[in-house]
């Protein structure tokens, strides 16, 4: 069975890759997720804050000095809760370059237009073949409109766009506004691809503590519904590759993204949860479907059920909220 796809330019067997996380931090594990048969390896993100405390380094030899330094750090999370620094990282991709024959897809997080772009250019120059922007910003003042927020993720894509030539896969939330608009704006500054959605990581109150802490959940297949919803919406109305992220853990749930629009299929939280050989459990629960289904190809598939090819496109639109709205029963 042909599974092969194209994502971001990039000739792959099959779509389905690890996302964003910190198995690649093992070179051990990223031969485990080769052997399994991952795709490509997408590297976690670099955060803007590892490199502007990096940058700010010399801050801590004058430290017991200047007391005003203790508060300009105090802004920036520890160093010791990141696994790879700003050097590391870039030593990483080189080594999963020279330990895998598959492509490696870098990552950079923040969500401001400055310095730290910089290390888009040392990434490309480690090795990586593509780089994924996840650009997370949380607006917290009134005062920041909709449009500001858009035109800093724009500006942020021009610049990376500018200082690199391997392609760009821009990471994006689904609570924008009107995200067709904002897809179609990344298409003209010729964004690659776009990765449908990024998890936002809710913080929980401890009530005894009063203190605001980490919550994290790993995904489930409810998850993807949302993302099958904007796949089906984005699919051959935007130039750029569509990747999925969130929500897959079988080989039905893959199918369902393919069917929607998507050219990759990034998991995380079913590996993590199964290790790197669901990779293999998934793939190979496609290529049955596939062939007991009668289909040729992954390509014949893909897209299939998108808005512009959907039987009832109405599903993915005002028509189907109140079909399940009239759905319910409660009990008798």
């Amino acid at each position: 069975m042909n599974l092969s796809t194209n994502y971001l330019g990039l000739h792959l067997a099959h779509p389905l890759m690890p996302g964003a996380s910190p198995m690649v931090d093992d070179l051990d594990t990223v031969r485990r997720l080769e052997d399994a048969g991952a795709a490509a390896i997408v590297m976690h993100s670099l955060f803007e804050e590892q490199i502007e405390r990096d940058q700010l380094g010399f801050i801590h030899h004058t430290e017991v000095h200047a007391e005003s330094s203790a508060e300009a750090l105090s802004y920036f999370p520890d160093p010791g809760e990141f696994a790879l620094g700003p050097d590391r990282y870039l030593d990483q991709i080189r080594r999963i370059k020279q330990a895998v024959g598959v492509p490696v897809i870098g990552s950079l997080n923040g969500r401001s237009a400055s310095g730290w772009l910089e290390y888009a250019n040392l990434i490309e120059e480690a090795g990586a073949d593509a780089l994924e922007l996840n650009v997370y910003h949380i607006p917290t003042d009134p005062t920041e409109t909709g449009d500001d927020v858009e035109r800093r993720l724009c500006e942020i894509v021009s610049t990376v766009k500018a200082a690199v030539h391997i392609p760009i896969a821009v990471k994006l939330g689904h609570f924008f506004s009107s995200l067709p608009h904002l897809a179609a704006q990344l298409d003209q500054l010729h964004a690659d691809g776009l990765v449908l959605f990024n998890r936002f990581y809710h913080p929980d109150i401890d009530v005894e503590e009063l203190e605001v802490v980490p919550n994290l959940h790993l995904s489930d297949s409810h998850e993807l519904l949302v993302r099958l919803r904007w796949l089906a919406i984005l699919s051959g109305r935007v130039r750029a590759s569509l990747a999925v992220t969130g929500g897959v853990h079988t080989a039905i749930d893959a199918i369902k993204a393919v069917m929607a629009g998507a050219h990759a299929v990034q998991m995380v939280s079913a590996l993590l949860k199964h290790g790197p050989q669901h990779l293999r459990v998934v793939r190979d629960g496609i290529s049955q479907w596939l062939e007991e289904h009668e289909y040729e190809s992954l390509k014949q598939m893909q897209g299939s059920m998108s808005l512009r090819r959907c039987p009832d496109p109405s599903a993915f639109e005002r028509g189907n909220y109140l079909r399940v709205l009239q759905s319910w029963r409660g009990n008798d």
